[in-house]
Order: structure tokens, then C-alpha cells, then sequence
């Protein structure tokens, strides 16, 4: 199982934001993800940066551990910018880039640009288009497309990708629509597991519901001629009812249910004070360097 991070940006880069970046490779994280949102609930009164500068700027800072976006949506961004944006970070990375993607969801990004907030069919249909011709901008050095949402006009991306066909991509999926867009286009499908669980279910309550949703997930593989043993699970955790980072044992304990569930990646959020995301440092530190070689172990 591969242990990751999300770094949230909320530092400014010289008081402590690129140190966050650097000590996640020095503590030997596989990849250091973060949110691209515009502002995220509780912490939106709060520091916040962009997430393709910040990552552009943590490429620059690092060299060995993957970067992306944990993770990127429809609701604020256009298939044609974004890939001209992620060419040139997969580039400046040296071919290091993971793209989180997902529909996205209500919330401050949903109206920022002014707009009503999208239906939840709406935003599976926005997806559903996004990604496919996100796909196209990103493999072909010329893409015509008229759609439904979004259009592009012999958009130009030469030289295309660092890494070959493309960046992978890591899709967020729950529904039947959207777990369609990562049999097709994933390489990893990411889970935060129910959200209406977080608050008030129980973390029985909640392995359930992930292994439910990993079922479902199987099934659509089947469905679209997909291989479902090829596609990474990745959890991205702090959303559920679980304190996985409380020690060392209760990360491990914690882990090793969802290993058995098929997952190949645990993502845990560098610890953020006085947030929902706090945390020791001195646990999440062992954590990163203890908890794999004792998961490797089959403790």
C-alpha cells in the first residue's frame, strides 16, 4: 500500500508553506496532493492559495515525490485552460503530476464565478463530458470539439504530456455516471467514503459504505469492459468517522481494513491547527515513516 499526503494551501510559501512540501518527501510520502478549490467550508475565511501555482512552485521545491490535485472540478475551470496548465506543470515536474478530478459538489467554488449552483445531473453531465475531452486535449496535439458545455476550437497542445500517453488520472466517484468516467478514463478512483457519515456514524458504519461503494464500483468496471483489478483505489481520509491519526496503531489497524478492501493508496492531510484537520505532527510523522514498513509486515 503507498502512503500519501494532502497539503492544504494555506501557508504562504516563504513562512512555511514550501518546508511542508519538502519534509513530505523527505518523509518518504509516495505523492503530496492538494485541494484546488477556491476556498474550502470551514477554513474559507482563512488563508488560501491556488493550487497550480502552489503545485508548479512544490515541483520546483522537490524531486522525487508525485504532485497533483486532490481534487480538481468542472466548477470553476475549462477542459481547454486546464490542460495547457497541466502540460506545462507535468513538464516543469519532470512528469510527476497525478490529476485528481471530480464533479464537484455545493459550496462556495459552485458560485464563485457568479452562477446559480448546478443540479447534481447537471454536474454529472458536466463531468461526464470534461473528462473525456480533458483526455483528448491532453493525448492529441490538436482538439475541434462542440459539446453540450464546453467547446474547444483546434486547441494546440504541443508537446503534449511529460509522461506518456498522458498525466494519469485519479477520478472521484460515488454514483453510477460518474464511476462510468473513471472505468473509462481513470487510473485510480478516489473515495472519501459517505459524507453523511462524517459527523455522526460510526467508522463500522462508514468501512461498510466504502465497501459498498468499491462493489458498485466493480460492477460498472464489469459493465464497461474494464478490468477492475487495474484501476487504484485510493482513500483519501480525514471526511469520515474514523481518527486514524490518533497513533501509530490506530493508522495501521485503521489501514490494514481498507488493504483487505483492495485499497492501494491512504491519503491523510498534513495536520492543520485550530482545523478539522488537526493533528499531532509527532504521530503524523511516524505514521509516514513507521506505518508502511509494519503494513508491508501484514501486521
Amino acid at each position: 500500500m503507498r502512503l500519501s499526503t494532502v497539503i492544504l494551501p494555506v501557508h504562504r510559501w516563504h513562512e512555511g508553506g514550501r518546508d511542508q512540501w519538502v519534509r513530505a518527501e523527505q518523509l518518504g510520502f509516495h505523492a503530496a496532493y492538494t485541494y484546488d478549490h477556491l476556498s474550502w467550508r470551514s477554513l474559507r475565511d482563512r488563508t488560501w492559495f491556488g493550487a497550480i501555482p502552489v503545485l508548479t512552485a512544490a515541483a520546483g521545491a522537490t524531486e522525487r515525490i508525485r504532485l497533483g490535485t486532490m481534487v480538481t472540478s468542472p466548477s470553476f475551470r475549462h477542459p481547454v485552460t486546464l490542460a495547457k496548465e497541466l502540460i506545462t506543470l507535468d513538464d516543469v515536474s519532470g512528469g510527476r503530476i497525478t490529476l485528481g478530478i471530480g464533479a464537484g459538489a455545493v459550496g462556495y467554488d459552485a458560485t464563485a464565478l457568479g452562477q446559480e449552483p448546478w443540479r447534481p445531473a447537471e454536474r454529472a453531465a458536466r463531468f461526464a463530458e470534461f473528462v473525456p475531452l480533458l483526455d483528448r486535449l491532453l493525448t492529441e496535439p490538436a482538439v475541434s470539439h462542440e459539446g453540450a458545455y464546453y467547446s474547444a476550437s483546434e486547441a494546440r497542445n504541443i508537446p503534449g504530456c511529460a509522461q506518456s500517453p498522458r498525466i494519469p488520472f485519479a477520478v472521484a466517484a460515488a454514483g453510477p455516471r460518474t464511476m462510468r468516467v473513471a472505468a473509462r478514463h481513470g487510473q485510480a478512483w478516489v473515495t472519501i467514503g459517505d459524507m453523511s457519515l462524517w459527523q455522526t456514524g460510526t467508522p463500522e458504519q462508514s468501512l461498510e459504505a466504502i465497501r459498498e461503494q468499491s462493489a458498485r464500483l466493480d460492477d460498472v468496471c464489469a459493465a464497461e469492459g474494464r478490468d477492475a483489478a487495474g484501476l487504484d483505489r485510493i482513500l483519501l481520509t480525514g471526511l469520515t468517522p474514523d481518527r486514524p491519526l490518533d497513533s501509530l496503531d490506530a493508522f495501521v489497524d485503521f489501514a490494514g481494513k481498507y488493504m483487505a478492501l483492495g485499497f492501494t493508496e491512504i491519503v491523510l492531510h498534513t495536520p492543520v491547527p485550530d482545523s478539522v484537520f488537526a493533528a499531532s505532527e509527532q504521530v503524523f510523522e511516524r505514521i509516514a515513516t513507521e506505518a508502511p514498513g509494519q503494513l508491508a509486515g501484514g501486521r
